[in-house]
């Protein structure tokens, strides 16, 4: 299974042995209009590989959509139970933590 280009004028002289070579010879052909490629030719069994490909992806961001909605309720419920004060960021308390255990471990490093 290759991809070959094809000038348009090629394929107005033979359509059907062109649509035979995409169909059961697996070729994918880059139709090409003064040797810039304008349109691709591709068997019915690659177009619904690419349209299942298509609906995975659409799907995956749906779901990373309702994943970030899910994290904004969740962030807009604790701060409503922390009577609108905000979390403190974690990145930072991650960062003293671990310079705290470095100076314990190894004292003359710092």
């Amino acid at each position: 299974m290759g991809t070959v280009t094809i000038s348009l004028t090629e394929v107005k002289k033979s359509l059907g042995e062109v649509v035979n070579r995409a169909a059961y010879g697996g070729e994918r052909i880059v139709l090409a209009s003064r040797g810039k490629p304008k349109a691709a030719l591709i068997s019915i069994e690659d177009l619904k590989l690419l349209e299942s490909l298509v609906s995975e992806q659409a799907l995956r961001r749906a779901r990373r959509r309702e994943a970030l909605a899910e994290a904004d309720t969740l962030r807009e419920v604790i701060l409503a139970r922390r009577g609108g004060v905000p979390l403190p960021d974690s990145v930072e308390d991650l960062r003293q933590l671990r310079e705290e255990r470095i100076r314990d471990i190894a004292p003359d490093l710092r």
